[in-house]
């Protein structure tokens, strides 16, 4: 059930896959064009709050999270580069701007430890999704919860970076979050099996 072995097709590979796939052009042009959808669903996701206890949420972790199960680590990985890099060009990607600031002023600030635990965060549920996990209930949970875990853990110690660590760093930066994150794992642990069985050709 956990297997860390034998790699295997990513969800994206398996719904979109590509006449000559083996052709480098054919694989960089898909890889381009959901690199580039998936900038634009990290975009979105980033815009809208959606009210929940203890304060709203955003879906964009869920969509980091989701989108590196379902394209793998590299171009997961990627995906959340070319994000990155849509807002160090001063592009109002991410949430609170253009309000709170654009471009390297905003990333520098308060969120930058998570904007870079979101690259570890999409590599490492990639790197799980390619063997195998995120086809079962437990194994996309389990793969979930260590991606919050990736996106915190430089979260918090930039939060204590910029603010010093007699700050109450975890009441700003966890714990309001916790539940939210919870229930995008449920919403996760719901999706990401069902979208791999109708995504696998019945035999």
């Amino acid at each position: 059930m956990f297997s860390l072995a034998a790699n295997r097709s990513t969800l994206a590979m398996t719904v979109w896959p590509v006449a000559g796939d083996d052709r480098p052009a054919a694989r960089v042009a898909r890889h381009a064009v959901l690199a580039v959808i998936g900038s634009l669903l990290l975009w979105a996701s980033a815009k809208v709050h959606v009210p929940f206890y203890p304060v709203p949420m955003t879906m964009q972790t869920f969509v980091i999270l989701a989108l590196g199960m379902a394209y793998g680590w590299r171009l997961g990985a990627a995906t959340v580069l070319l994000y990155l890099a849509e807002g160090v060009l001063g592009l109002p990607v991410f949430s609170g701007t253009p309000e709170k600031g654009l471009g390297l002023v905003y990333m520098a600030g308060s969120t930058g430890g998570y904007l870079f635990g979101f690259i570890l965060a999409a590599a490492a549920c990639g790197w799980l999704a390619e063997r195998g996990w995120g086809r079962s209930m437990v194994t996309t949970g389990v793969a979930m919860i260590i991606g919050n875990i990736l996106i915190y853990i430089p979260g918090l110690l930039w939060l204590g970076t910029l603010f010093g660590w007699d700050k109450p760093i975890l009441a700003w930066g966890l714990t309001p979050f916790i539940l939210g994150d919870v229930a995008k794992v449920a919403l996760a642990v719901a999706v990401l099996p069902l979208a791999w069985r109708f995504a696998t050709p019945r035999r």
